[in-house]
Parts: structure tokens; C-alpha cells; sequence
């Protein structure tokens, strides 16, 4: 389980993206893991949640916010928890910025090619 603070939401956050989301119509149980959820279970359900991020338009968007937003649980724009916590090891949250954009610099890695296009 990530070791963040609760998240934190950025001042310039903006939610019309979430209108947009691929996720919109999907079970909020494949984004966020029950309790104690681990091996090929998780595993699964995680990647089953990444295929729904892989086709989304606001993808970008989404893994933008939830790493400025330090948000500790579930699968956002593609990235797990595991993934938004190696980018907030690699950089200490004053070290990277909070305006648009910045989380996707963290965590550009991490991203498929061609994810950070929007």
C-alpha cells in the first residue's frame, strides 16, 4: 500500500476529463482493489483496468491528476498504485511541480509511447 498522504487536490484540478473517461460505464471495483487483494488476483483485475485506461482519450488527464494529487489508491490513467509510488519515490513532492502537466514529466517512464499526448 502506498505511503503517501491522502490526496491532495491540486488548485488548478479541472474535472470536465472525467466526463470523458473510458472508465465512465465500468465496474469502480477493477479500478480500486479489495482489501488484502494479491498474486494473479490483483494482478489480473489491475491489467483488466489498465486495457480499459489504454483506450481512453483523457488518459493523460487522469495519470496527470492522480500523481499532482499524490491520490494513494486505485488505477488512474493507466498507472497502478505500485507505479504512482515509484514516481513519488524518484521525487520528493517539492521537487516536482503542481501545475498541469507536471505529473506527467514524473512519470513519463512509466507511460506507454504516445500516452502524453494530450
Amino acid at each position: 500500500m502506498p505511503q503517501q498522504p491522502l490526496a491532495q487536490v491540486p488548485l488548478d484540478a479541472t474535472w470536465e476529463w472525467q466526463e470523458r473517461g473510458a472508465c465512465r460505464d465500468a465496474d469502480t471495483a477493477l479500478f480500486f482493489h479489495p482489501q488484502n487483494e494479491r498474486g494473479l488476483s490483483r494482478v489480473r483485475r489491475d491489467r483488466a483496468a489498465k486495457s480499459v485506461c489504454g483506450r481512453c482519450e483523457v488518459r493523460a488527464q487522469c495519470a496527470d491528476y492522480a500523481i499532482r494529487a499524490r491520490e494513494p489508491y486505485g488505477v488512474w490513467g493507466g498507472l497502478t498504485e505500485e507505479e504512482r509510488e515509484r514516481v513519488y519515490v524518484r521525487a520528493a513532492l517539492s521537487d516536482y511541480g503542481r501545475e498541469k502537466g507536471a505529473g506527467l514529466r514524473a512519470a513519463h517512464d512509466l507511460l506507454p509511447p504516445g500516452a502524453v499526448t494530450g
